[in-house]
């Protein structure tokens, strides 16, 4: 089968293709080939290597420490079970399925095999291949932390960040639990944040959201490029703080935790489980989760999709066409 791999930490072009050969799934496993994947932002990381010096050395000792030891990228996927292990109950073969595969990455390949009991869902019928691919990481992400937010009807929320991969999610997750949400945002991307259901949005480079006005009960920051003392003035008391980027916390944060009501919660990896994904997958069917997808790229053209996405810019998600199919 064909992948993209990498043998060593780098820019965009360390990526290359390769014929490796097709795995087989083991007795709890399931063969899914791949039709489309994509490019996130932990996709980046991983290549390049730039991750916050506070977890440089787990992060080496996790990704590898002079090379990779996960030569194949890929972090989310939508496609169709080829083949299942014998003891597998939950899935069978011609399932039209999506997941993440955070674990163990692997997703820049023609086929992967994925425990049955991981984050694995049913493609909701309504959307396609391309748009499946793009929800286990940004939507499972955004709805992990607003739950662990306890978010609740009639709540303010603000997502800072609201046009990437997961602001787009949050500000919908939020509106699908009966908050009143504004985004923050450039210009350019107003229109699509109040086509997700924003009821405010605010363009970060005309206005400051420290001057607003306004306190919220949930501070959604999705691309951690706003102030963490303007933010926390704009809390509520028994307001929470999220940072989707951040994993661990500086001396401010943890003196706001100690000194103050207002929680803060830090990157943190949802559980690799399928409720999630069953969750967002029974909202899409719905017509109630939208996938917003900025561009497409073919298989071979990877590199060029991590070099658009490097650039920081990217409104939802990029989608790798891994299946001629997915053309």
């Amino acid at each position: 089968m064909k992948a993209i791999v990498y043998k060593k930490y780098g820019p965009p072009d360390v990526l290359h293709l390769k014929e490796i050969e097709k795995p087989t799934p083991k007795d709890h496993e399931i063969l899914i080939k791949i039709k489309a994947t994509t490019v996130t932002a932990a996709d980046i990381r991983s290549r390049s290597f730039t991750v916050p010096r506070s977890v440089w050395l787990p992060a080496r000792m996790s990704l590898g420490m002079r090379k990779p030891k996960k030569v194949i990228l890929g972090m989310e996927l939508a496609g169709e079970v080829e083949s299942v292990g014998k003891a597998v109950k939950r899935f069978k073969q011609g399932d039209q399925v999506f997941a993440a595969s955070l674990v163990g990455f692997g997703a820049y390949a023609e086929y992967i095999c994925l425990p049955e009991d991981g984050p694995i869902s049913i493609k909701p019928s309504n959307i396609s291949h391309k748009e499946a691919a793009a929800i286990p990481i940004g939507a499972r992400t955004a709805l992990h932390f607003l739950r662990k937010a306890n978010i609740q009807s009639g709540q303010k929320v603000l997502v800072y960040g609201a046009s990437g991969s997961v602001g787009t999610y949050a500000v919908q997750l939020a509106k699908y639990f009966g908050a009143t949400v504004t985004g923050v945002c450039s210009a350019a991307n107003v229109d699509l944040v109040k086509s997700l259901g924003a009821d405010q949005v605010i363009d970060y480079t005309t206005e400051d959201i420290s001057t607003v006005g306004e306190t919220y009960d949930v501070i959604f920051e999705a691309v951690n490029k706003s102030s963490f003392e303007d933010c926390i003035k704009l809390l509520k008391d028994k307001g929470t703080y999220i940072n989707v980027t951040e994993p661990l916390p500086d001396a401010r944060m943890v003196w706001t935790k100690l000194a103050s009501s207002k929680r803060v919660i830090l990157s943190q990896n949802a559980p690799e489980t399928p409720e999630a994904l069953d969750f967002l997958s029974e909202l899409a069917e719905a017509g109630k989760l939208k996938v917003v997808i900025d561009r497409s790229y073919r298989f071979e053209d990877i590199v060029e999709a991590h070099k658009y996405v490097e650039k920081g810019h990217k409104r939802g998600n990029v989608v790798i066409k891994v299946s001629v199919e997915e053309e």
